[in-house]
């Protein structure tokens, strides 16, 4: 299985630092995800990481980022979003219903299914399909290796995802659930889990 870790949603003050850690630490994958923020922060932010890292990274939202940086690619918020105007390169989406994955899938590299389980970062994302739904799409082909797993995801229940067919899981809450951002400054902890989260996936 594939881990793509998402970034929190607001920025904070040791985020380059902690990503570049993750990077070494050999994350393959990391998605942008800042929804409600000038562009400005987000090249700030890219540009207190090492250029190595730029080509895995994908951002959501301000796409001219990733000409400009050379990043891997950008993803879409909703499956019938259409790409900016002239666009070529990597493209994932977000897909919030079992029926729209098909569709989806011919037109991205891969794609997000959620709410799988209760968001761990969002208290408002719950849980979308019953287990009974995900076992009966797995069964027709619509979860394969291209549709990854997002919302809740965490140690306990990647196992379960990865029987599911599923070709890759996104980690947002259960990784940076454990580093304090107002407060924290040792995110050994958080460094310690992301490894377990690599060692549950490979």
């Amino acid at each position: 299985m594939k881990l793509i870790i998402m970034t929190k949603a607001t920025f904070f003050v040791e985020e380059n630092i902690i990503l570049t850690a993750l990077f070494e630490e050999g994350m393959e994958s990391m998605h942008l995800f800042k929804p409600a923020s000038e562009p400005v922060y987000s090249e700030r932010l890219l540009t207190l990481l090492p250029d190595d890292y730029y080509r895995r990274i994908t951002v959501h939202h301000h796409f001219y980022l990733r000409e400009e940086y050379g990043l891997r690619g950008i993803h879409l918020e909703m499956p019938d979003t259409e790409l900016p105007y002239g666009y070529r390169g990597n493209v994932s989406r977000t897909c919030t219903a079992i029926d729209q994955l098909k569709q989806a899938k011919k037109q991205s590299s891969y794609v997000f299914l959620k709410t799988i389980f209760d968001s761990q970062s969002n208290p408002n994302d719950r849980q979308s399909f019953t287990a009974e739904e995900l076992k009966a799409a797995s069964k027709q082909g619509l979860i394969d290796r291209h549709v990854y797993a997002l919302g809740g995801v965490n140690l306990d229940n990647i196992r379960q995802l990865a029987d599911l067919g599923f070709g890759g899981v996104v980690v947002c809450g259960d990784l940076w659930n454990r580093f304090n951002i107002h407060q924290g400054q040792d995110f050994k902890e958080l460094i310690a889990h992301f490894k377990k989260l690599q060692k549950a996936v490979s």
